[in-house]
């Protein structure tokens, strides 16, 4: 009888579970509800991985084309400025980005300091924004934009000037600077408002980063002995090439979560669809920046020139990154193709001008980005080119003048530029007390 008795319990309670599930099934949303908060949070998350990857590939880069008495000087900035960048961006970067109903002068500046608040530990569905992603990833994902714009800067501004200046001005960069020109279009500013369109940051990520880089460059001035007097080019070969082509691999393989990332929704087969039609765009682009610029300095100078070519596919993803998903693969290609270009003629347009980006920063991240933006009318039909000059030149504008008062102003304050001794000497021995390759001066 007890068996019996048992046998009947457990009958009863299976019978029981189907009724109880569905029950549960009633309160708690669906996958279709949720579905595409949980695809468009990893998206950020891994798309993220991605983007924070690319600080390795400017580390690299650079490390690679400076001299190798400044290789340590190059690593010890590019992992300041990424951890200052996380600092700043948490207490007031996002929120001055992304104000929301928050703007201080509308559509102009968000609100400072107003540090970044995640989502509760365990948040319920009924509590999460699931029309978006969780605030962590979102938060994540534009972080490691504002960290790539202040790499920019490095790169261009090396072997001369100090570290605690440079971290001075990384500090206004992507604290305050990026954040309020970013809002115009990202954070639904005016820029936004008005039409002007840049889907992954040609210009308000790498634009912003070639301004601040070129005012710097001006104020600083070229390194001792990149020109004669008579104004003849002095080339002053990198450390380690194998190093930059990692590099160049590394940030080429960062853009896909760069470019991808930026599509904000994989929610849908669209969306997913799209991400994967931006990343074989994004892809094209590199390799016809690439090839342009292997073509065009074996036609220009008898040999390939691998930094050109490095440097040529750079300006291709760049190009492409103010729209990497209306054109077709062989648009990607032709926009590419002309970033390409565009590196190849103006590396020594700059010379001429005795402005001495050491690794190429300028070309690629600021007039490739100008290209990349004007280019966007061509595959988008919203947008028109009085809005996009518009925007070129706001951004242009603003960082321009404000990177060159903080140049100005740093530099009277702290002085910008090492010594002549010690640029001679070396970063690395004369700021720092560190080698990045002692067997070399022990040999």
């Amino acid at each position: 009888m007890k068996r019996l008795t048992k046998f009947g319990l457990g009958a009863a309670v299976l019978t029981a579970l189907p009724s109880l599930a569905l029950a549960q099934d009633a309160a708690a949303p669906g996958f279709d509800e949720i579905g595409p908060y949980i695809m468009t949070t990893l998206l950020f998350c891994m798309a993220g991985f991605l983007v924070f990857f690319m600080a390795c590939g400017f580390a690299m880069l650079e490390g690679g084309l400076v001299r190798s008495k400044n290789v340590t000087m190059q690593m010890t900035k590019n992992i300041a400025l990424y951890s200052l960048a996380a600092i700043m961006y948490w207490l007031i970067g996002f929120n001055l980005m992304y104000p929301g109903d928050g703007w201080i002068m509308a559509g102009w500046v968000g609100p400072f300091f107003s540090p970044t608040v995640l989502d509760p530990v365990g948040v319920a569905a009924a509590d999460a924004a699931l029309d978006y992603a969780s605030i962590g990833s979102d938060f994540f994902f534009q972080l490691v934009f504002v960290a790539a714009t202040a790499s920019i800067v490095s790169g261009a501004l090396a072997e001369r000037i100090k570290l605690w200046p440079f971290l001075v001005f990384t500090i206004l960069l992507t604290g305050v600077m990026y954040p309020i020109s970013g809002s115009w279009q990202w954070g639904g500013g005016w820029l936004s408002e008005m039409g002007f369109s840049d889907f992954a940051g040609s210009t308000v990520v790498h634009s912003v980063g070639g301004w601040a880089a070129l005012a710097g460059a001006i104020v600083l001035g070229p390194r001792i002995g990149k020109y004669s007097k008579d104004g003849k080019v002095i080339p002053i070969p990198g450390s380690n090439l194998a190093l930059a082509t990692l590099g160049t691999f590394i940030l080429w393989l960062g853009w896909f979560g760069f470019n991808g990332g930026s599509q904000l929704a994989m929610g849908t087969v669209g969306d997913v669809s799209d991400v994967s039609r931006i990343f074989a765009n994004t892809n094209m682009a590199a390799a016809a920046g690439a090839v342009t610029a292997l073509i065009m300095t074996q036609a220009m100078y008898k040999k390939p020139d691998l930094t050109m070519v490095l440097n040529g596919a750079l300006a291709g993803l760049v190009s492409i990154t103010a729209e990497p998903l209306a054109p077709s693969l062989f648009g990607a290609l032709w926009i590419g193709a002309i970033g390409g270009v565009i590196v190849v003629l103006t590396v020594p347009m700059l010379d001429k001008m005795k402005i001495d980006d050491v690794v190429g920063a300028i070309p690629v991240h600021l007039f490739a980005g100008i290209w990349g933006t004007i280019a966007v009318v061509f595959y988008n039909s919203d947008a028109n080119i009085v809005t996009q000059i518009t925007g070129i030149i706001a951004y242009g504008v603003f960082t321009f003048v404000g990177s060159l008062v903080l140049w100005f102003i740093i530099k009277a304050i702290l002085g910008l530029r090492v010594s002549e001794e010690d640029e001679i000497a070396g970063l690395d021995m004369s700021e720092l007390g560190m080698e990045a390759y002692p067997e070399f001066s022990n040999a």
